[in-house]
């Protein structure tokens, strides 16, 4: 039934959208321009702003390259440790790596040396470009390069990579001025761009400086060098908006201008009148109110279904988990125990928490609930990556391993071990007595005789405990 009600409505979503594309055509044929128009000018602008993401890029790489430095630097220190405080030899080590500063920090944070003297006290609370780094105190691991920030001391434009050097003992830190590889990405030819756009009759694209209204690239190129505002065109109160219903006046024409403007360029589509009649801003307008209708339908379907899986999932996990300890509970165990093959080499615990009815008569059920969720803890913590384990009644525990049973001695070290050192808000410690069968270990009549003789050597494992600590046994 389900299936019908989502091919019925998949079959509805396709018919909606033939009808609207019928309705959308027939908007395109008489007004595309300012659609155009608009996909003009943010093309003209994201190819304008491919500097500033060119920069972006040579950041990136320049931050690598420095940290690369710092490591460098901090080699050369640890390799020859009587330069560490002669400012000379720091400062033809800086020469020789091509950067400007060299600075070491103590594990406190604070210049004791370098390449530059008048720095030396400076440390990571000194200001706003310094405190940058102070993670660096914390996580001897950390690298870190900073952005291009003024620096502490001056406010001169500067590039800070940071590292440990080998031992921890001391941090080094390196400073180069980017200026000029900076402007490397700014060397495209704002002409060249604009000239190599698409366009049609009747349209034009200007681009101009932010701060001056100058035109540099224009897809006719008499216009380079005149300004927006000797054309008609006003770029006030535009900064970050896309605008398509300004008019003017231009080479004799009345046209319509779409404008856009960020800090460093002011971009203009122009479009005849003649021309602007066949936009389509309606059609794009109803693809957008369907799509969003349609992207609702699909999220509303999606959610039911997965409202279902996991309300199914949430069944399943409440149906073989323990509410206390959140093992596997006894049906789960059941389940489990009856899939078993004796054939195949598996391993078969049975475990038992010492001293629980103690606890819950001297402390409190509280107690004893802290105990049963700390065994439980336990025993997933050291066996779970290679079995399952079963809360299967009061305090008695099973774990079935099937994977990895040779390095079963290890495991229980290593559980002897979390048991030994785990303590409690409300008990100060914890016993578990436990026994194991393979299920190599012989010919087997059933699965059940497995773990009878498992039970039978964990009863054996805790009347030693009782016995070793003198203690009276209760369950």
């Amino acid at each position: 039934m389900k299936k019908k009600k989502l091919a019925f409505l998949a079959v509805a979503i396709i018919a909606v959208a033939l009808l609207l594309e019928t309705g959308i055509l027939k908007y395109v044929n008489d007004r595309n321009t300012y659609q155009m128009a608009k996909v003009l000018l943010d093309r003209v602008v994201t190819v304008l702003n491919k500097n500033d993401e060119s920069e972006n890029e040579l950041i990136g790489s320049l931050k690598d390259d420095y940290i690369v430095r710092a490591k460098a630097v901090s080699y050369i220190i640890d390799a020859k440790p009587e330069v560490e405080r002669d400012v000379e030899e720091l400062q033809k080590i800086a020469d020789l790596m091509a950067v400007d500063e060299i600075h070491l920090f103590d594990e406190n944070g604070y210049i004791y040396s370098g390449s530059v003297p008048k720095y030396f006290g400076y440390n990571f609370d000194s200001g706003e470009q310094m405190a940058y780094f102070k993670p660096m105190l914390t996580d001897k691991s950390l690298t870190m390069c900073q952005d291009v920030t003024p620096n502490t001391s001056e406010g001169k434009e500067m590039m800070y990579a940071i590292t440990w050097n080998e031992d921890g003992t001391r941090l080094v830190q390196v400073g180069i001025s980017p200026k000029r590889l900076l402007e490397e990405t700014k060397q495209n030819e704002i002409s060249t761009v604009v000239a190599s756009m698409p366009f049609y009759e009747g349209i034009e694209i200007f681009a101009a400086d932010a701060k001056t209204g100058i035109i540099k690239g224009a897809t006719d190129s008499r216009w380079i060098g005149e300004t927006l505002e000797n054309l008609g065109i006003t770029s006030a109160k535009t900064k970050g908006e896309k605008t398509g219903l300004f008019y003017a006046k231009f080479d004799g024409n009345l046209c319509r201008y779409s404008l856009c403007q960020d800090d460093n360029y002011i971009v203009v589509v122009t479009v005849e009148n003649t021309f602007y009649l066949q936009s389509t801003v309606f059609a794009i307008l109803i693809v957008g109110v369907y799509l969003i209708l349609a992207s609702c339908c699909m999220i509303y379907l999606l959610s039911r279904v997965m409202k279902e899986k996991y309300e199914k999932e949430k069944l399943v996990y409440t149906s073989t988990t323990d509410e206390l300890t959140r093992c596997l509970n006894r049906h789960a165990y059941e389940e489990d125990l009856n899939r078993l093959d004796p054939a195949e080499e598996w391993i078969y615990l049975s475990m038992d928490l010492n001293g629980l009815k103690q606890a819950n008569d001297s402390l409190g059920h509280a107690a004893g609930d802290e105990l049963l969720r700390a065994a439980a803890d336990q025993m997933k913590e050291s066996f779970s990556p290679y079995g399952k384990v079963y809360r299967i009644g009061g305090d008695e525990f099973a774990v079935i391993l099937t994977r990895k049973v040779q390095d079963l001695p290890a495991l229980l070290k290593d559980f002897d071990h979390r048991v030994f050192q785990w303590h409690g808000e409300l008990t100060g410690s914890m016993a578990i007595s436990y026994g194991y069968v393979f299920s190599s270990e012989k010919k087997w009549s059933s699965i059940y005789e497995i773990t009878k003789a498992a039970d039978q050597r964990m009863y054996e494992s805790k009347a030693r405990y009782y016995l070793e600590n003198g203690l009276e046994r209760r369950k």
